[in-house]
């Protein structure tokens, strides 16, 4: 299906099982906040946090929400991913490291996918 020019493109998305995990998350804690970032104990998965418990630094870049709540990504990681949709979504197992549960025995994960070349053209991203 093509794209029409109406609709907007995203950096960043997530699939209904993120949401919903979300929405529990916001329920339960209120308002969190996600971070990608480069590192190595990390990975490429996301970690969720209380909103205002990470300190976003000058060089990190809000890519969007997620069932509203703010997505940054590492700005040295961005500059390597920028050509890529980034799909949150939910995984089987615990959360490693630092990140909020995405409820039960699950934990936040990263999918992505390349733009095509109109859409990066729409996102002035060449």
């Amino acid at each position: 299906m093509k794209r029409t020019a109406a609709e907007p493109v995203w950096r960043v998305t997530a699939t209904p099982a993120a949401l919903e995990a979300i929405s529990h998350l916001v329920a339960e804690r209120g308002s969190v906040m996600f971070f990608q970032s480069g590192g190595c104990c990390d990975g490429s998965l996301p970690i969720c946090f209380d909103n205002g418990e990470f300190i976003i630094g000058g060089h990190d870049v809000l890519l969007g929400t997620v069932g509203r709540c703010p997505f940054y990504i590492d700005g040295r990681q961005y500059q390597v991913w920028r050509h890529t949709q980034l799909i949150l979504d939910v995984g089987d197992g615990a959360p490693e490291g630092f990140s909020l549960p995405a409820g039960g025995d699950k934990h936040f994960v990263t999918r992505s996918r390349v733009f095509s070349a109109e859409e990066r053209a729409a996102l002035d991203d060449p």
